[in-house]
């Protein structure tokens, strides 16, 4: 099956060889800010002749997305370029491959239905309830660290709901590791040669020794919390184990048990990108309700209507459309993961175009998101644009922010209601505007995050 866009066999255009080392810098620069200006140049199906045999696709298209993630995802892999999250998150569920890949899978979907999933929410609405009371006591014109608050009020949850522990006294240790982790990775991605450092005896550099100090400082708290599950014992209930519950339970075909790597990469991948994913989320949220404020308006009017001063409840998750809606434009304009790249297994073909054995593609969604194809004013900021019935004719692939096929998020439906659940209370009780200059910048790390954090004027409803 081959991507089709224009409906006829064509050559991919693209810089020549001669310009490749100018992109390499801007790339090294800003590699949001590359793409961008590749799709610009070249449209929708970019070829970048980084190495003669080995090309990098730029594909920006529904058309594209649904081509690599769904049809023929059979043929593509984890590109290379995320060995340096590998280094980090070891061979969890987001980096892992293969046989690996499909029995952790297996062994942790059934964590993240919607009945197992609603039973969180009560935990969730708790977390969220004592992270803005500490808000309480500012006054009003107080600038609050959204993005800091963000990232610990996502991390407390993930704590509590997947491992039954209390984060709040690690959090700000583990919230530096995932910003740490995010700057090598991306260091890295860049320059490959950072990444054997520890075999060529480069052990003593400040940037070695920065990465093993991140490194020990997520294992240190991954380790105590297996040991005090492992003092404290499984729940009885099976219905009320949580995912570290299931690990250590957790049996194979030969009926061994998970080892203590196995264990603690799953443990890692969890706490790091769980969280990290909806804090961007809800921080990108936060800036865009305060830079249109019809939308938020409406938003306090749902919420105000729906909920009349409780707080949310699991039934209220389909009166709450406009509140979704926002979370989903904010997705559109600021996906977390704003790439996701692949490698070939076997020769290709997309939109006419031979992809070879071992290129790599990336497929933005930060463009896909963007596409003219898909999307009227897909600059603008919208929200009724994911009202029910809005989408109609939209290409299913046009809005990917979680992924999609086999490598879809795993935890989508946790992340929809921890951010419907922090979103609500939070208009319930507090407007948070735009700081003078408060406009952010876009840093395209692993994910898509303001650039220097968000800070934010706190106003008390």
């Amino acid at each position: 099956m081959t991507a089709t866009t224009t409906g006829r066999p064509r050559r991919a255009a693209g810089p020549p060889p001669r310009e490749v080392p100018q992109l390499l810098a801007a790339i090294g620069r800003d590699p949001l800010t590359a793409a961008v200006g590749l799709y610009r140049r070249y449209g929708d199906l970019v070829r970048v002749p980084l190495l003669p045999r080995r090309p990098l696709f730029l594909l920006c298209h529904p058309a594209h997305a649904e081509h690599v993630l769904v049809s023929r995802q059979d043929n593509y892999r984890k590109a290379a370029t995320y060995r340096p999250l590998r280094v980090f998150l070891g061979d969890g569920l987001v980096t892992s491959e293969g046989e690996l890949w499909e029995r952790q899978r297996r062994l942790i979907q059934p964590l993240f239905s919607h009945r197992r999933v609603s039973g969180f929410l009560p935990g969730m609405v708790g977390t969220i309830r004592r992270t803005l009371q500490e808000w309480d006591g500012r006054p009003d014109g107080a600038l609050v660290h959204v993005s800091e608050t963000m990232s610990l009020l996502t991390l407390s949850i993930v704590g509590e709901a997947l491992f039954g522990a209390d984060l709040r006294g690690v959090g700000a240790r583990v919230s530096a590791a995932v910003t740490g982790m995010q700057d090598f990775a991306t260091t890295a991605m860049r320059n490959p040669l950072l990444l054997p450092a520890p075999r060529l005896g480069l052990r003593t550099t400040p940037g070695y020794r920065a990465w093993r100090g991140t490194v020990e400082a997520v294992d240190e708290v991954v380790d105590e919390l297996a040991a005090e599950r492992r003092r404290a014992g499984p729940a009885a209930d099976t219905g009320s184990q949580d995912l570290l519950d299931a690990l250590l339970q957790a049996r194979y075909e030969d009926g061994s048990a998970i080892g203590p790597r196995q264990l603690r990469d799953e443990i890692v991948t969890f706490l790091m990108a769980g969280h990290e994913t909806s804090a961007t989320v809800l921080t990108w949220t936060c800036y865009l309700l305060a830079a249109h404020p019809s939308a938020r308006r409406r938003l306090e009017e749902e919420v105000d209507t729906v909920l009349a001063g409780r707080e949310p409840e699991f039934a209220d998750l389909d009166r709450l459309v406009w509140t979704k809606a926002v979370l989903s434009e904010a997705m559109r304009l600021y996906p977390p993961f704003w790439t996701l790249e692949r490698d070939a297994l076997d020769d290709d073909e997309i939109d006419g175009v031979p992809v070879p054995a071992g290129s790599t593609v990336a497929v933005p969604p930060y463009l896909v998101h963007r596409h003219p194809a898909a999307w009227d004013n897909p600059e603008g900021f919208d929200p009724s644009r994911f009202l029910p019935g809005a989408g109609t004719g939209r290409p299913r692939h046009a809005f990917i922010p979680f992924g999609s096929g086999r490598r879809g998020c795993v935890g989508n439906v946790f992340a929809l209601l921890e951010t419907v659940a922090a979103v609500t209370m939070l208009t319930q009780r507090f407007r948070l505007d735009l700081a003078p200059g408060g406009v952010p910048r876009l840093q395209p790390t692993v994910t898509l995050r303001p650039r220097g954090g968000l800070r934010m004027v706190l106003r008390h409803r």
